[in-house]
Protein backbone atom coordinates (compact mmCIF):
# COMPACT_ATOMS: atom_id res chain seq x y z
CA UNK A 1 0.00 0.00 0.00
CA UNK A 2 1.77 3.48 -0.90
CA UNK A 3 2.22 6.07 1.66
CA UNK A 4 -0.53 8.49 -0.02
CA UNK A 5 -3.57 6.09 0.07
CA UNK A 6 -2.60 4.68 3.31
CA UNK A 7 -2.66 8.13 4.87
CA UNK A 8 -5.54 9.17 3.23
CA UNK A 9 -7.30 5.82 4.49
CA UNK A 10 -6.08 6.68 8.18
CA UNK A 11 -7.34 9.90 7.85
CA UNK A 12 -10.77 8.52 6.59
CA UNK A 13 -10.97 6.29 9.48
CA UNK A 14 -10.06 8.59 12.32
CA UNK A 15 -13.00 10.63 10.64
CA UNK A 16 -15.26 7.67 10.76
CA UNK A 17 -14.46 6.93 14.55
CA UNK A 18 -14.84 10.11 16.10
CA UNK A 19 -18.22 10.73 13.97
CA UNK A 20 -19.26 7.50 15.41
CA UNK A 21 -17.92 7.65 18.95
CA UNK A 22 -18.68 11.29 19.64
CA UNK A 23 -21.39 11.80 22.21
CA UNK A 24 -24.14 14.08 20.30
CA UNK A 25 -27.71 12.70 21.67
CA UNK A 26 -29.49 14.28 18.77
CA UNK A 27 -27.76 12.75 16.03
CA UNK A 28 -27.34 8.75 17.58
CA UNK A 29 -28.87 5.96 16.02
CA UNK A 30 -30.61 3.44 18.24
CA UNK A 31 -30.51 -0.35 17.56
CA UNK A 32 -34.71 0.65 17.13
CA UNK A 33 -34.03 2.89 14.45
CA UNK A 34 -31.41 0.46 12.40
CA UNK A 35 -33.92 -2.13 12.20
CA UNK A 36 -36.41 0.10 11.67
CA UNK A 37 -34.57 1.52 8.69
CA UNK A 38 -33.92 -2.23 7.45
CA UNK A 39 -37.97 -2.68 7.44
CA UNK A 40 -38.45 0.33 5.24
CA UNK A 41 -35.88 -0.10 3.15
CA UNK A 42 -35.47 -3.64 2.60
CA UNK A 43 -35.50 -4.82 -1.51
CA UNK A 44 -36.10 -8.34 0.37
CA UNK A 45 -39.14 -7.71 1.56
CA UNK A 46 -40.50 -5.73 -1.21
CA UNK A 47 -39.86 -9.11 -3.86
CA UNK A 48 -41.49 -11.08 -1.20
CA UNK A 49 -44.62 -8.31 -1.09
CA UNK A 50 -44.78 -8.61 -4.43
CA UNK A 51 -45.05 -12.63 -4.51
CA UNK A 52 -47.67 -12.45 -1.91
CA UNK A 53 -50.00 -9.87 -4.12
CA UNK A 54 -49.67 -12.56 -6.36
CA UNK A 55 -50.48 -15.51 -4.86
CA UNK A 56 -54.26 -12.94 -3.64
CA UNK A 57 -54.08 -12.91 -7.61
CA UNK A 58 -54.46 -16.70 -7.53
CA UNK A 59 -57.82 -16.56 -5.29
CA UNK A 60 -59.40 -14.48 -7.63
CA UNK A 61 -58.46 -16.64 -10.98
CA UNK A 62 -59.68 -19.62 -8.78
CA UNK A 63 -63.07 -17.44 -7.98
CA UNK A 64 -63.47 -16.37 -11.81
CA UNK A 65 -64.19 -20.13 -12.18
CA UNK A 66 -67.79 -20.06 -10.43
CA UNK A 67 -68.88 -17.01 -12.27
CA UNK A 68 -70.10 -16.10 -16.13
CA UNK A 69 -67.85 -15.86 -18.90
CA UNK A 70 -68.49 -13.95 -21.96
CA UNK A 71 -66.34 -14.44 -25.30
CA UNK A 72 -66.56 -13.47 -28.66
CA UNK A 73 -65.35 -14.67 -32.20
CA UNK A 74 -65.24 -12.60 -35.44
CA UNK A 75 -64.61 -14.57 -38.80
CA UNK A 76 -63.55 -13.55 -42.30
CA UNK A 77 -62.48 -15.69 -44.38
CA UNK A 78 -62.88 -16.92 -47.92
CA UNK A 79 -63.59 -20.34 -49.37
CA UNK A 80 -63.65 -21.61 -52.80
CA UNK A 81 -66.81 -20.63 -54.54
CA UNK A 82 -69.60 -23.33 -55.50
CA UNK A 83 -70.19 -22.99 -58.49
CA UNK A 84 -73.83 -24.47 -58.34
CA UNK A 85 -74.87 -20.92 -56.69
CA UNK A 86 -75.16 -18.12 -58.08
CA UNK A 87 -73.62 -15.16 -57.57
CA UNK A 88 -71.18 -16.86 -54.72
CA UNK A 89 -68.24 -14.69 -54.04
CA UNK A 90 -66.72 -17.13 -51.61
CA UNK A 91 -66.18 -14.57 -48.82
CA UNK A 92 -67.78 -15.55 -45.78
CA UNK A 93 -68.01 -13.07 -42.27
CA UNK A 94 -69.30 -14.34 -39.39
CA UNK A 95 -69.63 -13.32 -35.34
CA UNK A 96 -70.33 -15.33 -32.19
CA UNK A 97 -71.20 -14.41 -28.93
CA UNK A 98 -71.01 -17.17 -26.14
CA UNK A 99 -71.58 -16.93 -22.70
CA UNK A 100 -71.02 -20.62 -19.99
CA UNK A 101 -71.71 -20.57 -15.79
CA UNK A 102 -70.75 -23.21 -14.04
CA UNK A 103 -73.99 -24.74 -12.54
CA UNK A 104 -72.53 -27.87 -10.74
CA UNK A 105 -69.30 -29.43 -10.14
CA UNK A 106 -69.77 -31.41 -6.76
CA UNK A 107 -67.21 -28.59 -5.46
CA UNK A 108 -64.43 -28.79 -7.30
CA UNK A 109 -64.06 -24.91 -7.86
CA UNK A 110 -65.04 -24.03 -4.22
CA UNK A 111 -62.15 -26.38 -2.87
CA UNK A 112 -59.82 -24.46 -5.82
CA UNK A 113 -60.55 -21.28 -3.98
CA UNK A 114 -59.84 -22.72 -0.51
CA UNK A 115 -56.67 -24.29 -1.94
CA UNK A 116 -55.10 -21.09 -2.77
CA UNK A 117 -56.38 -19.57 0.23
CA UNK A 118 -54.61 -21.49 2.35
CA UNK A 119 -51.46 -20.71 0.18
CA UNK A 120 -52.08 -17.17 0.44
CA UNK A 121 -51.99 -17.23 4.16
CA UNK A 122 -48.64 -20.01 4.22
CA UNK A 123 -47.06 -17.04 1.74
CA UNK A 124 -47.76 -14.35 4.52
CA UNK A 125 -46.22 -17.00 7.00
CA UNK A 126 -43.50 -16.85 4.72
CA UNK A 127 -42.67 -13.16 4.38
CA UNK A 128 -42.62 -12.75 7.92
CA UNK A 129 -40.38 -14.81 8.22
CA UNK A 130 -38.27 -12.90 5.30
CA UNK A 131 -38.74 -10.37 7.64
CA UNK A 132 -37.56 -11.78 10.98
CA UNK A 133 -33.75 -12.35 8.65
CA UNK A 134 -33.74 -8.89 7.33
CA UNK A 135 -34.13 -7.39 11.44
CA UNK A 136 -31.95 -9.68 12.50
CA UNK A 137 -29.35 -9.12 9.67
CA UNK A 138 -29.56 -5.43 10.91
CA UNK A 139 -28.93 -6.36 14.54
CA UNK A 140 -25.71 -7.99 13.26
CA UNK A 141 -25.04 -4.94 10.82
CA UNK A 142 -25.69 -2.75 14.01
CA UNK A 143 -23.65 -4.71 16.46
CA UNK A 144 -20.73 -5.07 14.18
CA UNK A 145 -20.02 -1.66 13.80
CA UNK A 146 -20.31 -0.79 17.35
CA UNK A 147 -17.93 -3.81 17.64
CA UNK A 148 -15.60 -2.51 14.61
CA UNK A 149 -15.17 0.87 16.27
CA UNK A 150 -14.72 -0.02 19.84
CA UNK A 151 -11.57 -2.50 18.49
CA UNK A 152 -10.57 -0.10 15.96
CA UNK A 153 -10.32 2.14 19.29
CA UNK A 154 -8.60 -0.15 21.42
CA UNK A 155 -5.65 -0.94 18.60
CA UNK A 156 -5.64 2.12 18.05
CA UNK A 157 -5.06 3.02 21.50
CA UNK A 158 -2.22 -0.39 21.71
CA UNK A 159 -0.46 1.50 19.42
CA UNK A 160 0.02 4.80 21.26
CA UNK A 161 1.23 2.40 24.65
CA UNK A 162 3.58 0.29 22.33
CA UNK A 163 4.77 3.36 20.96
CA UNK A 164 5.70 4.61 24.46
CA UNK A 165 7.06 1.66 25.36
CA UNK A 166 9.40 1.54 22.52
CA UNK A 167 10.53 4.93 23.55
CA UNK A 168 10.52 3.93 27.29
CA UNK A 169 12.85 1.02 26.23
CA UNK A 170 15.35 3.40 23.94
CA UNK A 171 16.09 5.10 26.65
CA UNK A 172 16.86 2.42 28.93
CA UNK A 173 19.10 0.97 26.43
CA UNK A 174 21.35 4.23 25.83
CA UNK A 175 21.56 4.07 29.86
CA UNK A 176 22.17 0.31 29.55
CA UNK A 177 19.25 -1.00 31.73
CA UNK A 178 18.53 -3.03 28.75
CA UNK A 179 19.96 -4.78 25.76
CA UNK A 180 19.55 -4.15 22.31
CA UNK A 181 17.28 -7.74 22.54
CA UNK A 182 14.55 -5.76 25.00
CA UNK A 183 14.49 -3.07 22.26
CA UNK A 184 13.83 -5.02 19.46
CA UNK A 185 11.11 -6.90 20.90
CA UNK A 186 9.39 -3.36 21.59
CA UNK A 187 9.64 -2.43 17.98
CA UNK A 188 8.36 -5.66 17.00
CA UNK A 189 5.22 -5.56 19.16
CA UNK A 190 4.96 -2.13 17.88
CA UNK A 191 4.73 -3.09 14.46
CA UNK A 192 2.40 -6.09 14.97
CA UNK A 193 -0.11 -3.58 16.92
CA UNK A 194 0.22 -1.21 13.45
CA UNK A 195 -0.82 -4.21 11.44
CA UNK A 196 -4.14 -4.92 14.06
CA UNK A 197 -4.69 -1.42 13.68
CA UNK A 198 -5.01 -1.06 9.85
CA UNK A 199 -6.95 -4.62 9.80
CA UNK A 200 -9.48 -2.99 12.70
CA UNK A 201 -9.74 0.11 10.54
CA UNK A 202 -10.50 -2.12 7.55
CA UNK A 203 -13.24 -4.70 9.20
CA UNK A 204 -14.65 -0.98 10.23
CA UNK A 205 -14.82 0.26 6.57
CA UNK A 206 -16.62 -3.34 5.76
CA UNK A 207 -18.60 -2.98 8.41
CA UNK A 208 -20.40 0.12 7.25
CA UNK A 209 -20.70 -1.04 4.11
CA UNK A 210 -22.67 -4.17 5.34
CA UNK A 211 -24.65 -1.34 7.77
CA UNK A 212 -25.67 0.65 4.42
CA UNK A 213 -26.70 -2.27 2.53
CA UNK A 214 -29.21 -3.30 5.20
CA UNK A 215 -30.69 0.09 5.96
CA UNK A 216 -30.03 1.91 3.31
CA UNK A 217 -27.52 4.49 4.78
CA UNK A 218 -24.02 5.09 6.40
CA UNK A 219 -24.08 4.74 10.41
CA UNK A 220 -23.40 7.66 12.36
CA UNK A 221 -23.24 7.89 15.88
CA UNK A 222 -24.70 4.72 17.34
CA UNK A 223 -25.70 4.46 20.76
CA UNK A 224 -25.42 1.32 22.93
CA UNK A 225 -27.43 -1.24 22.64
CA UNK A 226 -30.61 -0.95 24.62
CA UNK A 227 -31.36 -3.89 27.20
CA UNK A 228 -32.43 -6.97 25.16
CA UNK A 229 -35.90 -7.64 25.40
CA UNK A 230 -37.85 -10.18 27.13
CA UNK A 231 -37.36 -13.74 25.61
CA UNK A 232 -38.76 -16.83 27.64
CA UNK A 233 -37.35 -17.84 31.24
CA UNK A 234 -36.65 -21.71 30.12
CA UNK A 235 -35.87 -23.38 26.56
CA UNK A 236 -39.04 -25.72 27.00
CA UNK A 237 -40.69 -22.38 27.20
CA UNK A 238 -38.78 -20.78 24.46
CA UNK A 239 -39.82 -23.94 22.31
CA UNK A 240 -43.42 -23.42 23.36
CA UNK A 241 -43.91 -20.15 21.92
CA UNK A 242 -41.81 -20.92 19.12
CA UNK A 243 -44.14 -23.94 18.21
CA UNK A 244 -47.38 -21.35 18.57
CA UNK A 245 -45.55 -18.48 16.56
CA UNK A 246 -42.87 -19.31 14.18
CA UNK A 247 -43.69 -18.16 10.49
CA UNK A 248 -42.13 -21.75 8.96
CA UNK A 249 -44.34 -23.87 11.00
CA UNK A 250 -47.40 -21.59 10.45
CA UNK A 251 -45.99 -22.10 6.82
CA UNK A 252 -46.20 -25.43 6.70
CA UNK A 253 -49.56 -25.90 8.62
CA UNK A 254 -50.96 -24.03 5.43
CA UNK A 255 -49.37 -26.14 2.98
CA UNK A 256 -50.45 -29.60 4.51
CA UNK A 257 -54.33 -27.73 4.86
CA UNK A 258 -53.42 -26.73 0.88
CA UNK A 259 -52.00 -30.29 -0.06
CA UNK A 260 -55.23 -32.10 1.69
CA UNK A 261 -57.67 -29.61 -0.50
CA UNK A 262 -55.67 -31.18 -3.52
CA UNK A 263 -56.73 -34.32 -2.89
CA UNK A 264 -60.10 -33.63 -2.78
CA UNK A 265 -60.08 -31.45 -6.12
CA UNK A 266 -57.81 -34.51 -7.88
CA UNK A 267 -60.44 -36.88 -7.07
CA UNK A 268 -63.73 -34.82 -7.76
CA UNK A 269 -61.92 -34.14 -11.05
CA UNK A 270 -63.40 -37.70 -12.16
CA UNK A 271 -66.64 -36.44 -11.89
CA UNK A 272 -68.60 -34.58 -14.54
CA UNK A 273 -69.91 -30.76 -14.47
CA UNK A 274 -72.86 -28.75 -15.02
CA UNK A 275 -72.49 -26.07 -17.60
CA UNK A 276 -75.13 -23.54 -18.84
CA UNK A 277 -74.65 -22.03 -22.00
CA UNK A 278 -76.23 -19.70 -24.23
CA UNK A 279 -74.71 -18.90 -27.76
CA UNK A 280 -75.87 -16.42 -30.43
CA UNK A 281 -74.30 -16.25 -34.17
CA UNK A 282 -74.54 -13.75 -36.96
CA UNK A 283 -73.16 -15.30 -40.82
CA UNK A 284 -72.74 -13.12 -43.98
CA UNK A 285 -71.23 -15.28 -47.07
CA UNK A 286 -71.03 -14.09 -50.41
CA UNK A 287 -73.95 -15.47 -51.83
CA UNK A 288 -76.76 -12.82 -53.15
CA UNK A 289 -80.41 -13.67 -54.09
CA UNK A 290 -82.71 -12.00 -55.94
CA UNK A 291 -85.34 -10.58 -53.82
CA UNK A 292 -88.69 -8.37 -54.36
CA UNK A 293 -86.72 -7.10 -57.31
CA UNK A 294 -83.26 -6.61 -55.57
CA UNK A 295 -79.79 -7.90 -55.22
CA UNK A 296 -79.24 -9.06 -51.71
CA UNK A 297 -76.45 -10.61 -49.40
CA UNK A 298 -78.30 -13.22 -47.57
CA UNK A 299 -77.63 -12.81 -43.05
CA UNK A 300 -77.99 -16.08 -41.27
CA UNK A 301 -79.03 -15.45 -37.78
CA UNK A 302 -79.01 -18.20 -35.18
CA UNK A 303 -79.62 -18.66 -31.05
CA UNK A 304 -79.17 -21.25 -28.87
CA UNK A 305 -79.14 -21.49 -25.12
CA UNK A 306 -78.74 -25.22 -23.22
CA UNK A 307 -77.09 -27.04 -20.71
CA UNK A 308 -74.43 -29.20 -20.91
CA UNK A 309 -72.85 -32.39 -18.76
CA UNK A 310 -69.45 -32.82 -19.20
CA UNK A 311 -66.97 -35.44 -18.18
CA UNK A 312 -64.20 -37.14 -18.95
CA UNK A 313 -64.65 -41.26 -19.95
CA UNK A 314 -60.64 -42.34 -20.25
CA UNK A 315 -57.66 -39.68 -20.35
CA UNK A 316 -54.92 -42.43 -20.28
CA UNK A 317 -54.51 -42.88 -16.72
CA UNK A 318 -53.97 -38.79 -16.44
CA UNK A 319 -56.81 -38.13 -13.60
CA UNK A 320 -55.47 -41.16 -11.86
CA UNK A 321 -52.25 -40.26 -11.99
CA UNK A 322 -52.56 -36.78 -10.57
CA UNK A 323 -55.18 -37.96 -7.47
CA UNK A 324 -52.27 -40.48 -6.42
CA UNK A 325 -49.53 -37.44 -6.83
CA UNK A 326 -51.87 -35.17 -4.57
CA UNK A 327 -51.90 -38.39 -2.11
CA UNK A 328 -48.17 -38.39 -1.96
CA UNK A 329 -48.01 -34.77 -2.14
CA UNK A 330 -50.03 -34.45 0.88
CA UNK A 331 -47.88 -36.75 2.57
CA UNK A 332 -44.42 -34.65 1.66
CA UNK A 333 -45.82 -31.36 3.32
CA UNK A 334 -46.86 -33.45 6.67
CA UNK A 335 -43.09 -34.88 6.69
CA UNK A 336 -42.56 -31.07 5.95
CA UNK A 337 -44.06 -30.23 8.96
CA UNK A 338 -43.06 -32.64 10.83
CA UNK A 339 -39.34 -31.36 10.02
CA UNK A 340 -39.89 -27.71 10.53
CA UNK A 341 -40.87 -28.32 14.11
CA UNK A 342 -37.53 -30.43 14.90
CA UNK A 343 -35.83 -27.89 13.07
CA UNK A 344 -37.62 -24.86 15.12
CA UNK A 345 -37.25 -26.93 18.06
CA UNK A 346 -33.32 -27.09 17.59
CA UNK A 347 -33.18 -24.01 16.34
CA UNK A 348 -34.31 -22.52 19.84
CA UNK A 349 -32.05 -24.42 22.13
CA UNK A 350 -28.99 -23.99 19.91
CA UNK A 351 -29.89 -20.39 20.55
CA UNK A 352 -30.50 -20.76 24.06
CA UNK A 353 -26.83 -22.68 24.18
CA UNK A 354 -25.57 -19.62 22.39
CA UNK A 355 -27.03 -17.20 24.87
CA UNK A 356 -25.96 -19.04 27.46
CA UNK A 357 -22.30 -19.56 25.96
CA UNK A 358 -22.41 -16.08 25.14
CA UNK A 359 -23.51 -14.46 29.10
CA UNK A 360 -20.38 -16.77 30.50
CA UNK A 361 -17.88 -15.65 28.15
CA UNK A 362 -18.74 -11.95 29.40
CA UNK A 363 -18.76 -12.85 33.02
CA UNK A 364 -14.96 -14.46 32.15
CA UNK A 365 -13.56 -12.13 30.17
CA UNK A 366 -14.54 -9.24 32.65
CA UNK A 367 -12.60 -11.37 35.16
CA UNK A 368 -9.81 -11.63 32.92
CA UNK A 369 -9.91 -7.88 32.10
CA UNK A 370 -9.53 -7.08 35.96
CA UNK A 371 -6.88 -10.24 36.74
CA UNK A 372 -4.63 -8.88 33.75
CA UNK A 373 -4.55 -5.03 34.80
CA UNK A 374 -3.41 -6.39 37.79
CA UNK A 375 -0.91 -8.04 36.66
CA UNK A 376 -0.08 -5.44 33.96
CA UNK A 377 0.80 -2.85 36.89
CA UNK A 378 2.75 -5.43 38.60
CA UNK A 379 4.91 -6.20 35.77
CA UNK A 380 5.77 -3.14 35.25
CA UNK A 381 6.62 -1.87 38.78
CA UNK A 382 8.74 -4.73 38.71
CA UNK A 383 10.26 -4.04 35.29
CA UNK A 384 11.14 -0.55 36.88
CA UNK A 385 12.86 -1.81 39.71
CA UNK A 386 14.62 -4.71 37.27
CA UNK A 387 13.28 -8.08 38.49
CA UNK A 388 11.29 -8.25 35.18
CA UNK A 389 11.89 -7.85 31.77
CA UNK A 390 10.79 -5.61 28.84
CA UNK A 391 9.31 -8.91 27.53
CA UNK A 392 6.85 -9.74 30.69
CA UNK A 393 5.93 -6.18 30.60
CA UNK A 394 5.09 -6.32 26.31
CA UNK A 395 3.76 -9.84 27.45
CA UNK A 396 0.85 -8.71 30.42
CA UNK A 397 -0.08 -5.80 27.94
CA UNK A 398 -1.17 -8.05 24.80
CA UNK A 399 -2.90 -10.55 27.81
CA UNK A 400 -4.86 -6.85 28.30
CA UNK A 401 -5.42 -6.33 24.85
CA UNK A 402 -6.69 -9.65 23.68
CA UNK A 403 -8.76 -9.62 27.20
CA UNK A 404 -10.53 -6.55 26.35
CA UNK A 405 -10.65 -7.37 22.76
CA UNK A 406 -12.85 -10.69 23.52
CA UNK A 407 -14.87 -8.62 25.35
CA UNK A 408 -15.94 -7.08 22.96
CA UNK A 409 -17.12 -9.59 20.90
CA UNK A 410 -18.53 -11.20 23.64
CA UNK A 411 -20.48 -8.37 24.22
CA UNK A 412 -21.71 -8.02 20.71
CA UNK A 413 -22.40 -11.84 21.08
CA UNK A 414 -24.51 -12.03 24.05
CA UNK A 415 -26.80 -8.99 22.28
CA UNK A 416 -26.76 -11.01 19.18
CA UNK A 417 -27.86 -14.28 21.06
CA UNK A 418 -30.91 -12.79 22.27
CA UNK A 419 -31.76 -11.48 18.83
CA UNK A 420 -31.18 -15.09 17.46
CA UNK A 421 -33.46 -16.39 20.39
CA UNK A 422 -36.08 -14.13 19.52
CA UNK A 423 -36.06 -14.96 15.63
CA UNK A 424 -36.26 -18.65 16.50
CA UNK A 425 -38.90 -18.02 19.10
CA UNK A 426 -40.76 -15.89 16.25
CA UNK A 427 -41.03 -13.27 17.49
CA UNK A 428 -38.09 -10.97 15.82
CA UNK A 429 -41.07 -8.99 13.58
CA UNK A 430 -41.46 -4.39 13.74
CA UNK A 431 -44.64 -5.33 15.69
CA UNK A 432 -43.45 -7.67 18.11
CA UNK A 433 -40.24 -5.21 19.32
CA UNK A 434 -42.80 -1.47 18.41
CA UNK A 435 -40.51 -0.68 16.28
CA UNK A 436 -42.61 2.64 15.41
CA UNK A 437 -42.82 1.92 11.79
CA UNK A 438 -45.91 2.00 9.25
CA UNK A 439 -45.94 -1.91 8.81
CA UNK A 440 -46.91 -3.70 5.77
CA UNK A 441 -50.92 -4.35 5.99
CA UNK A 442 -51.09 -8.55 3.99
CA UNK A 443 -54.88 -8.13 3.69
CA UNK A 444 -55.18 -4.38 2.46
CA UNK A 445 -54.68 -5.76 -0.98
CA UNK A 446 -56.04 -9.37 -0.63
CA UNK A 447 -59.81 -8.00 0.60
CA UNK A 448 -59.46 -5.56 -2.35
CA UNK A 449 -58.74 -8.35 -5.29
CA UNK A 450 -60.12 -11.56 -3.56
CA UNK A 451 -63.67 -10.87 -5.42
CA UNK A 452 -61.82 -10.81 -9.36
CA UNK A 453 -62.64 -6.66 -9.14
CA UNK A 454 -62.23 -5.84 -12.90
CA UNK A 455 -59.49 -3.16 -13.01
CA UNK A 456 -60.53 0.43 -13.85
CA UNK A 457 -63.68 -0.63 -14.68
CA UNK A 458 -65.80 -1.73 -11.56
CA UNK A 459 -66.01 0.28 -8.24
CA UNK A 460 -64.30 -2.58 -6.84
CA UNK A 461 -61.70 -1.67 -9.73
CA UNK A 462 -61.51 2.15 -8.79
CA UNK A 463 -60.55 0.72 -5.05
CA UNK A 464 -57.53 -1.24 -6.32
CA UNK A 465 -56.27 1.62 -8.05
CA UNK A 466 -56.10 3.38 -4.56
CA UNK A 467 -54.64 0.39 -2.76
CA UNK A 468 -51.69 0.20 -5.74
CA UNK A 469 -51.11 3.65 -5.06
CA UNK A 470 -51.22 3.85 -1.68
CA UNK A 471 -47.90 0.89 -2.18
CA UNK A 472 -46.56 2.98 -4.31
CA UNK A 473 -47.05 0.62 -7.35
CA UNK A 474 -48.77 3.48 -10.01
Amino acid sequence: MSAGVKAKLTRLTAATTCALVMSSAAMAESLSDAMASAYKNSGLLEQNRATLRAADEDVAIARSALRPSLTYALNHGFSDPDAGIPNNAGWRTSATLTANILIFDFGRSQSAIELQKQLVLATRDSLVGVEQQVLLRAVKAYLDVRSAVENAQLQGNSVRVLTQELRAANDRFEVGEVTQTDVALARARLAAARANEASARGNLEIAREEYKAVTGGYPHTLSAPPAPPMTAKTVEAAQAIARERHPNILAAQHNVAASDLGIQISKKAMKPSLVGQAQSSWTQDGATRFQNGQLNTEDLYSHSVGVALQGTIYAGGRLSAEYRKAIAQSEAARAGLHQTRLAVDQGVANAWAQLAIASASLQATDRQIRASRVALRGAREEASLGSRTTLDVLNAEQELLNAEASRITAQSNQYFAVYSLLSAMGLLTAEHLNLGVVTYDPEAYYNTVKSAPIHRVSPQGKRLDLVLEALGKK
